[in-house]
């Protein structure tokens, strides 16, 4: 079979298997939020309700069409980027591995778990943040991060970072990369320029949570008990999260933040399979010849953990060090001018890595929201992810090149 079909198979496959296993309609949690919009003054996270609102009649039917349709079309760019870059370079299992992993990783299991989440918005809207800087729109670029805080102020960690890393990577030539470099006056003005707007709106957020806690609570707490798809539980629970202060959440929360990072269920199930990915990244680009990059990659992919600190959903927040380092592949993989030559074979570590990795991701249940289990039981899933098995089989002889 065509080595082209092989890969095409393998990850379509691999998509399908991850998102069947969690694949649900949205929660109360998600459309709560989208429920959520300006009618009461301004009110964090209301934008994306705001929009839904003024296009859609708001009901339980237009939320799981809206959810599905994002959740979709996200799917469909992450999969053509990654079509795309595996196709330029078909011989190297470095990028092949790469790419299963993260279609088999948690990141993909929970975005089906999590359908109807502004989470997905965010990383749609992070693609074409960068897709603009790359193209050096850079006008553009920070008017979409702006409203991107707006509808949710999780962008600062997962969508200003990657943004940062694309537009000093597009600037700066990879080849003489130098974190030097990245203090030059040119580089440091377009960062400015960049962040300028997104980093003023998130303060402008910060400082009205601060200013404003608690007051529209009773407000909006009765508004969602209203709504028939709505349970009473959540409604409390989505007021709250709308109305109290970025310090009050830290003070809840921070004193979790090391035990979450290094002595956590998310820190052998969820790290190892994202250390095995940073692996992959540092050996297809060489970076053991550009460790001052490579080091950039390793920050921003884990900068989200951060989050630890102010939230208690661990296990979402586990997931997005995967989406991260896709745009990281995504971006680096535009810059690199790779041969399409024979590349070296995975010495037994790097097998060794890959299969507890995998193993990881494919065959330990990860625990779900509201209680639910995944789909698929242990034998299923032995005998699901033989076909996996059996194509990395017929890839490992690379294809000669032309």
């Amino acid at each position: 079979m065509n080595r082209k079909v092989l890969l095409f198979v393998l990850f379509v496959y691999s998509l399908i298997f991850s998102v069947l296993k969690t694949l649900r309609s949205p929660n109360d949690w998600s459309e709560a939020h989208w429920m959520m919009d300006y009618r009461f003054g301004f009110t964090k996270r209301g934008l994306a309700g705001e929009i839904f609102g003024l296009l859609f009649e708001k009901t339980e039917f237009s939320i799981l069409i809206l959810s599905a349709g994002i959740l979709f079309l996200l799917y469909v760019l992450i999969f053509n980027i990654a079509l795309k870059e595996i196709y330029q370079q078909e011989n190297s299992f470095y990028r092949i591995l790469f790419f299963l992993m993260f279609f088999l990783s948690q990141y993909i299991i929970f975005s089906a778990h999590l359908i109807g989440y502004l989470d997905h918005v965010v990383f749609l809207l992070t693609i074409l943040v960068i897709f603009l800087i790359k193209r050096k729109k850079l006008f553009l670029a920070p008017i979409v991060a702006m409203f991107s805080i707006f509808i949710h102020e999780i962008s600062f960690f997962l969508m200003l970072p990657i943004s940062c890393f694309a537009l000093i990577v597009n600037e700066i030539s990879v080849e003489r990369f130098s974190l030097k470099n990245i203090f030059s006056s040119i580089i440091l003005k377009k960062l400015i320029l960049f962040l300028a707007l997104p980093v003023a709106t998130t303060i402008l957020i910060s400082t009205f949570q601060e200013t404003n806690n608690e007051i529209h609570f009773s407000v909006i707490v009765k508004y969602l008990k209203e709504v028939p798809f709505i349970s009473e539980k959540t409604a409390d629970s989505v007021s709250s999260a709308y109305t109290k202060s970025f310090s009050y959440y830290f003070k809840e929360e921070s004193s979790s933040f090391i035990q979450r990072i290094f002595l956590s269920k998310g820190t052998i199930f969820y790290g190892i399979p994202i250390l095995f990915s940073i692996w992959m990244i540092f050996r297809e680009f060489k970076l053991k010849y550009n460790l001052q990059l490579f080091g950039i990659v390793v920050a921003i992919s884990i900068l989200p953990l951060l989050l630890h600190a102010v939230a208690y959903d661990t296990y979402r927040i586990w997931t997005f060090p995967f989406m991260i380092l896709f745009l990281a592949f995504w971006i680096l993989s535009s810059k690199f001018t790779m041969k399409k030559e024979k590349t070296g074979k995975l010495s037994n570590l790097e097998i060794a890595f890959f299969i507890i990795s995998f193993l990881l991701v494919t065959l330990v249940p990860n625990y779900l929201f509201d209680n639910e289990v995944e789909r698929f039981s242990l034998p299923i899933r032995l005998l699901l992810i033989l076909p996996i098995f059996f194509i990395l089989y017929l890839l490992k002889k690379p294809q000669p090149n032309v």
